[in-house]
């Protein structure tokens, strides 16, 4: 299983269950995303013990490594697919109507540093690794950016994306990145505290907050969102990104 759903009490966790790859998205991980996120709106829905509060995790050393380019790295029309299907399942954790909050263990880049933002809180610790590449490698981190801009600010985004790179979690806290930074053996503790706290929020009006928050930061803006798939599917389909890739991935 690429992706599995845990369920204590009203907290869900949702954990990338692909190490040997870092947790790097492919399509079936992307689809087996969606698979459990329809599980989770579900348990939101029931009257009887609903869930509460969603924990987006991470199997093994590394949160997630990003997009699965090397997979699909001689198909940039299925390199285009990956992009729209990340931007959309963003869309989906975003507009979910309880707090998310991602566990960010290990590595976070690009695609998988655009997960740790989509969440309302993002919990990592100094030594994690996290940024958004996406320049260094000739791509445009479109699909990312919307989120990044609500997260941590327009001029702030600007300057993080287009200088690419990562950075320590340390320094990703400090830049806004993260909203919690603990010690790694506190992680998992401090993450599930939390998660206890706000499953006492009065339910309706998490859900109305929430609702009001993603109308007055443009998260229910569709067509921004998904033209950020289509800028980003059009360049890596360029001569100059698809050099990279290969000269990345041959090395």
């Amino acid at each position: 299983m690429l992706t599995t759903l845990s369920i204590t009490g009203p907290v869900a966790t949702l954990t990338l269950n692909r190490p040997d790859a870092r947790n790097a998205l492919s399509l079936d991980m992307i689809a087996a995303m969606e698979a459990s996120i329809e599980e989770v709106e579900a348990g939101i829905a029931r009257e009887d013990d609903p869930i509460r509060v969603m924990i987006l995790a991470g199997d093994g050393k590394s949160f997630c490594a990003g997009m699965d380019l090397k997979a699909v790295q001689d198909d940039p029309i299925l390199m285009g697919d990956m992009l729209r299907r990340l931007a959309a399942i963003s869309r989906r954790i975003r507009r979910l109507e309880i707090p998310t909050i991602a566990r960010v263990q290990g590595a976070a880049i690009g695609g998988g540093c655009g997960l740790m933002v989509v969440c309302d809180f993002s919990f990592t610790h100094p030594e994690a690794k996290v940024g958004y590449p996406e320049i260094d490698l000739g791509i445009c981190p479109a699909v990312v950016a919307p989120f990044l801009v609500k997260r941590i600010g327009a001029g702030p985004a600007r300057a993080m994306l287009l200088a690419g790179g990562t950075m320590s979690g340390q320094e990703g806290f400090e830049r806004g990145l993260a909203t919690h930074l603990v010690d790694l053996d506190e992680l998992e503790s401090a993450t599930v505290a939390l998660a206890e706290r706000l499953a006492k929020g009065g339910r309706e009006a998490i859900a109305a907050t929430k609702r009001w928050l993603n109308e007055l930061d443009g998260s229910y803006d569709d067509e921004q969102l998904s033209k950020g798939a289509e800028i980003s599917a059009e360049l890596i389909q360029t001569e100059d990104a698809q050099e990279r890739l290969r000269t990345l991935f041959n090395r």
